[in-house]
C-alpha cells in the first residue's frame, strides 16, 4: 500500500496532566527538547508518512506557531542585522521534509467529530490515524500490509496496556468481536490507537461536536465486522499523567528509546 496521509488528533484538554504544562497543549509538551507530536510525527516520515493533517483545537495556536516558526525553533542560525535581516539556518539532526495541514476542528469538539472534519483533506484515500499524546515502537509498515490483507474499513492496533483503557476482544481470524471503553481491570488487549482506515470510515461518522470515535462509530465496526486488530506486544505508551511524562522524558533523553529510529 502507497504511503497515506495520517491524520493526529491534537485537539483534546489534557486535563489529567495540567500538572506537567498547563500552558500548551498535550501534544506540545517536551521530551527531551521537542514536543511529543514532534517525536511520533518523526516516526511515522521514517515509514515514509511523511503528510500530516493535525486536527487542533484547545490551545491550537501553540501547534501553529510551532510550525509556522519550525526552523527558528529547531535549528541553529545566523541573523544578518546588517543586510535586512537576512537569516542562514544550519543543519542539525532535526532535519525534516514534512508537509503538516492545521486544521482547527473545533474547542470541544469529541474525537469522532474531529476526524469527520478532516474528511476533505485526506480526500477518498485510505489513511493512517492516531493520538498526538503517545508513543510505540509498532512496525508500520506491518500494519499497513495487515490491514491491506484483512480488507475490512478499520484496523486498530492492540496492545497490553494498563487496565484504564479501551478492550479490545479479538476472534481467532484478527477480527474485533467486542469493544469496551476503558473497563474495569480486565484481562485482554486495548485499543493503542495506530489505526489505518479506508474511505468508508466517513460512513460511521457525522459533525455531531459529541461523537466519540472511540464509542459508537467503533461499536458499529465491530457490529459489521468491519474493525481488524493488528496485536502488539512490544513498546507502548501514551502520556496521560506526570508520571507517563516522567517515563517518557526519561526515555528521550537516554539510550532508551524505543521508537527513535532514526
Amino acid at each position: 500500500m502507497a504511503d497515506m496521509k495520517t491524520v493526529i488528533l491534537c485537539g483534546g484538554f489534557g486535563t489529567r496532566i495540567r500538572d506537567v504544562s498547563a500552558d500548551v497543549p498535550k501534544p506540545m509538551i517536551t521530551i527531551g527538547q521537542l514536543p511529543i507530536l514532534w517525536h511520533l510525527m518523526r516516526y511515522y516520515a521514517h515509514f515514509g508518512n511523511d503528510e500530516f493533517v493535525l486536527c487542533l483545537g484547545y490551545k491550537g495556536e501553540v501547534i501553529k506557531d510551532f510550525f509556522l516558526n519550525y526552523r527558528a525553533r529547531t535549528r541553529d542560525f545566523t541573523i544578518d542585522l546588517g543586510k535586512d535581516e537576512a537569516i542562514t539556518y544550519h543543519s542539525r539532526e532535526t532535519e525534516v521534509g514534512w508537509k503538516v495541514t492545521l486544521v482547527d476542528t473545533g474547542l470541544n469538539a469529541m474525537t469522532g467529530a474531529r476526524v469527520k472534519r478532516v474528511q476533505h483533506h485526506v480526500e477518498d484515500a485510505p489513511f493512517m490515524l492516531t493520538y498526538g499524546d503517545g508513543l510505540s515502537n509498532i512496525d508500520l509498515g506491518a500494519l499497513k500490509k495487515f490491514h491491506v490483507k484483512q480488507g475490512k474499513t478499520a484496523t486498530v492496533t492492540g496492545v497490553r496496556p494498563p487496565g484504564r483503557f479501551g478492550e479490545l476482544v479479538i476472534d481467532k481470524s484478527g477480527l474485533a468481536s467486542e469493544f469496551n471503553e476503558k473497563p474495569q481491570a480486565t484481562g485482554g488487549r486495548i485499543s493503542g490507537g495506530y489505526f489505518v482506515l479506508q474511505p468508508q470510515i466517513f460512513d460511521y461518522l457525522d459533525d455531531r461536536e459529541g461523537l466519540v470515535f472511540e464509542q459508537e462509530p467503533m461499536r458499529s465496526l465491530v457490529s459489521d465486522g468491519e474493525l481488524a486488530v493488528y496485536e502488539h506486544d512490544d513498546f507502548w505508551q501514551c502520556m496521560d499523567t506526570h508520571r507517563d511524562w516522567t517515563l517518557l522524558d526519561s526515555m528521550a533523553t537516554s539510550e532508551r528509546s524505543p521508537w527513535k529510529l532514526w
